[in-house]
């Protein structure tokens, strides 16, 4: 009987073992003959060049040979500039530059007057009731502030009506002691807080049987929890220690802050430049292992635009991610489009089977008292990831469901007195009122107006626009002379409007004074905007030449809010 012997196969096998032999030969001598110094030095090299690496493909995956030299270049400049803005060379110019903005922001933030009382410090004794109450009067009357109950402006005050707001306000007195920490001294708080995370489920078609969440003093607060969550959860699950999530760039600024917080590395993924939904082949690009999370909005801040959910859905299923939607912004309009009529909004919520977390400001289009918001898991074992728990405190066994300790029950009081009052038939003539009101603005725009663009295509409540033609920063400020205040975005420079309920009847208004500015601006194309309005400060912010110093105006901003007078006067 003939064998045959396949000498391909063994010789392969003894190039292998020739090869292993020598590399352990390398081995053992280099750990004979060399230092521990030698072998750290080594060993750090090594670490470093594996890092750098790993780094240089992940930049070369996700954004190219040209994208990752641009990347490479702003990030040089900028720390060039940043450097150089803070050494002996600028330093001093900076400062003078930046006091002066500062002092500019408190001469226009801090607001008094003569007939005013001041209490720099707390009154030996007490006023009366009536005192107190003329003081509040008078502040309200004298002091000037934003005329947001004519809706000119964006956003801001989610006003469901004074009947609503005087509900509130007896609701609030009720339970004004009330604190969510003590269950057991103030079971009334527990039972609603728990009815308004329940009708805020349904609203958002959660599982029946496992979805769950908490309330919050907020969205900034429920994006927080979110995020804790998803880092959690990957820590326990998977072993994730170096935690990354990936969100479009006009995701709310609560998820970096979140990533600030908890040490999460954070993706920004591009738009669309059509549609301004996230590019869902960037987020693609972007995921790896140590990616605990996925982010849509519905719809998202700057824009008003309802991300690819099921698109998003797709990729955390097929990759075993959490998905959370930030519905913040969209509150109860989205919850409400369908059954107001409104059937281009695709699906958004647990619907979508990839979605994980949901989060809703009750404080907005739910009319609830500011400080309210929920934070809604597909399942308990997400929730529970948001949880702190402590058996070892000498003060006995401590858990919190949310970030605070004590919690303002009166709030919640005030949400759930809210959403009994309103039903879903009020809820749904609100919604049509303003998503009426959106897309007249929207129209109006794009058939009347044509030296502003409409960013994307935005269906629900807020409306973006910018300018090919004019400095629309500028625009801007000549409204907020009106009496009209919208919010400036950047990149690209636009502003928008959060249309409200008392915006919603102002519309016409607004198009009105929005086209007699666009026609004054026509009549004088080269005209230069203001040196120290809002177009200057983000030219200071968009610029790598000036790097660090907006942050620095914001910081002054930051501390303006509790100055008791500038630092001038």
């Amino acid at each position: 009987m003939k064998v045959e012997v396949n000498t391909f196969y063994i010789g392969d096998e003894l190039k292998l073992k020739e090869i292993l032999l020598t590399g352990y030969a390398y081995c053992r001598n280099y750990l004979q003959t060399s230092s521990w110094i030698s072998i750290l030095k080594d060993y750090l090299l090594l670490v470093f060049t594996y890092r750098l690496l790993n780094f240089a493909t992940f930049q070369l995956k996700v954004f190219g040979l040209r994208g990752s030299l641009g990347n490479l270049y702003r990030s040089i400049t900028s720390s060039f500039f940043k450097w150089l803005l803070r050494s002996s060379l600028m330093k001093s110019s900076v400062d003078v530059e930046v006091n002066k903005a500062t002092r500019s922001i408190e001469r226009d933030l801090i607001k008094n007057d003569a007939s005013l009382k001041d209490f720099e410090e707390l009154p030996a004794v007490g006023l009366s009731e009536k005192t107190v109450l003329e003081e509040l009067d008078l502040m309200d009357s004298i002091l000037p502030h934003t005329e947001w109950k004519r809706g000119r402006v964006s956003g801001a005050v989610y006003h469901g009506g004074d009947e609503l707001v005087h509900l509130q306000s007896l609701a609030f007195e009720k339970f004004c002691v009330a604190n969510q920490l003590h269950p057991d001294v103030f079971p009334a708080v527990r039972k609603m807080e728990a009815e308004v995370v329940s009708m805020t489920l349904n609203l958002f078609n959660a599982p029946k049987d496992t979805g769950c969440g908490t309330t919050s003093s907020g969205g900034t607060e429920s994006l927080l929890l979110a995020c804790l969550s998803a880092k959690m959860y990957a820590y326990h699950h998977r072993g994730v220690t170096e935690p990354e999530m990936i969100i479009p760039v006009t995701a709310h600024a609560g998820f970096d802050k979140a990533g600030y917080y908890f040490g999460i590395k954070i993706h920004h993924a591009r738009l669309d430049p059509v549609t301004f939904k996230v590019d869902l082949k960037q987020v693609k690009k972007f995921i790896n292992k140590n990616t605990v999370l996925l982010v849509g909005s519905a719809p998202n801040f700057p824009h008003g635009i309802v991300d690819d959910i099921q698109g998003l859905s797709d990729l955390a299923l097929r990759y075993k991610i959490p998905l959370h939607v930030d519905c913040c912004l969209g509150s109860f309009i989205v919850a409400f489009m369908s059954k107001a009529g409104f059937k281009d909004l695709a699906p958004f919520d647990f619907r979508v089977p990839g979605v994980t977390s949901i989060s809703c400001d009750t404080h907005k289009y739910g009319f609830a008292p500011k400080g309210s918001s929920v934070i809604m898991y597909r399942n308990n074992d997400l929730r529970m990831h948001q949880y702190y728990v402590s058996t070892d405190w000498t003060g006995g066994l401590y858990g919190s469901p949310t970030l605070a300790g004590s919690r303002p029950g009166a709030l919640v009081v005030g949400c759930w007195a809210t959403m009994i009052s309103m039903g879903q038939k009020c809820y749904i003539d609100s919604c049509k009122e303003i998503v009426n009101a959106s897309r007249k603005l929207k129209a109006t725009i794009q058939r009347d107006i044509p030296d502003l663009r409409v960013l994307g295509d935005p269906i629900c409540s807020v409306v973006s626009f910018t300018s090919d033609r004019y400095d629309v920063y500028e625009l801007g400020d000549k409204l907020a002379k009106r009496g009209w205040h919208l919010s400036s975005l950047q990149k690209p420079p636009a502003l928008h409007l959060a249309i409200t309920k008392p915006s919603a009847s102002s519309i016409d208004e607004l198009i009105e004074t929005l086209k007699e500015l666009v026609s004054e601006a026509r009549k004088d194309p080269d005209s230069k905007p203001s040196s120290d309005g809002t177009s200057a400060l983000y030219g200071v912010a968009g610029s790598v030449k000036t790097t660090g110093v907006a942050d620095r105006l914001i910081v002054g901003f930051l501390d303006t809010l509790f100055k008791l007078k500038p630092a001038d006067s």
